[in-house]
């Protein structure tokens, strides 16, 4: 049961059915634990959904139960560089190469790391030092020079003990500081017209503040935020629905400005793609989307998958169990969504007339 499921886990991942291909997984590992691969496979699923840390425990798992496996470093390294924690992922990449050496992919990944933890640290990547060019003083102006003292080093900033990251909807910025078991009264959080200013002060712990002007304007009367257990979550209310290109503020890139759209003529209006920022009705693209969707002219396996999709979305519990079990249990022959009649007894196949089953060796 558990292989076959395994394999219909597979072919879903290949068909781009991510969120099946977890569930699937999800049951073979709870028939079979102890399979390192299923947890490896099931971590790239769960990278492809964004469930980062979800797949860095699969892969410490796999790992844990078969620590020969190259292709569980390769998980973990891919979500913690995601994650930004090129540490870490650099020393999981370091032991997939030696497992695995004819692997191109793990030196490509630990030279991407290695440029990402330099950038961190304020240092020039080895390459941009070699190529500056250096320049040779003639003896005789030597002496015109020994008086200049040493330049000075400067030691790189210490990395914070945090890290953040921000999203953005039309109407807001959400800003995520990941900070595990922070009580809410050592967090201090105030708003400006165009600045965030957040402090934690956790006893045992090195204090953090971010202080950022901001990309643009925000509204600081509705402006929120929440402690959670691992993460606190702010939410900045946009006084403009412009696109921040980034969280704070930069002379290079000016605040673009809402236009007044009723001054300009229709006929005149910019078509898309165009420089000029415009207001946008999310409310009314979203609308025009999904009547899209509903409109969509599909044929053949195209618009058979849909309806299959369709179904398996808007189905309770009990349908999304049946679905599952008659697929797997007939070869992909059956599609039911009577759990009373599949849950009590093996699906058969159903091929096409004319059509004879077997079965896939692997």
């Amino acid at each position: 049961m558990a292989s076959a499921l395994e394999t219909k886990a597979k072919e879903a991942y290949f068909d781009d059915h991510f969120e099946l291909a977890l569930d699937l997984y999800s049951q073979a590992i709870g028939i079979n634990p102890k399979k390192a691969e299923l947890y490896a496979d099931r971590a790239q699923a769960n990278i492809k959904l964004n469930n980062l840390p979800d797949a860095v425990a699969d892969a410490n798992k796999a790992i844990e139960l078969d620590p020969s496996m190259s292709k569980s470093y390769l998980r973990k390294a891919t979500a913690c560089m995601k994650l930004e924690e090129y540490q870490t992922a650099k020393a999981a990449l370091e032991t997939g190469a030696a497992l695995a050496p004819e692997d191109s992919r793990f030196s490509k990944l630990i030279k991407e790391c290695e440029e990402r933890i330099a950038e961190e640290n304020g240092e020039l990547p080895k390459e941009t030092l070699e190529e500056v060019p250096t320049n040779v003083v003639p003896a005789k102006d030597i002496s015109s020079v020994q008086d200049i003292p040493d330049p000075m080093t400067v030691a790189a900033p210490p990395k914070s003990t945090y890290r953040h990251e921000f999203y953005q909807k039309p109407e807001e910025v959400v800003v995520t500081i990941f900070a595990k078991g922070i009580p809410r009264e050592c967090v201090k959080v105030n708003y400006g017209e165009q600045i965030l200013s957040v402090a934690v002060n956790a006893p045992g712990k090195d204090a953090y503040h971010l202080q950022p002007r901001l990309f643009g304007k925000i509204i600081p009367d509705k402006c929120r935020y929440d402690v959670l257990s691992t993460k606190i979550e702010i939410r900045l209310a946009k006084a403009e629905p412009i696109q921040w290109t980034s969280l704070e503020f930069s002379m290079e890139v000016a605040v673009p400005q809402r236009i007044n759209v009723s001054s300009v003529a229709a006929n005149q209006r910019p078509s898309y793609p165009s420089s000029k920022p415009k207001r946008v009705d999310w409310d009314k693209i979203e609308a025009q989307v999904k009547k899209e969707e509903k409109d969509e002219k599909l044929d053949g396996d195209a618009a058979l998958n849909k309806f299959f999709r369709d179904i398996y979305q808007d189905a309770d519990e009990d349908a999304r169990r049946a679905m599952q079990k008659s697929f797997v249990e007939s070869n992909g022959t059956v599609l039911s969504t009577n759990w009373k009649e599949v849950g009590v007894k093996k699906v058969e196949g159903s091929p096409p007339d004319g059509m004879e089953l077997k079965k896939w060796e692997y």
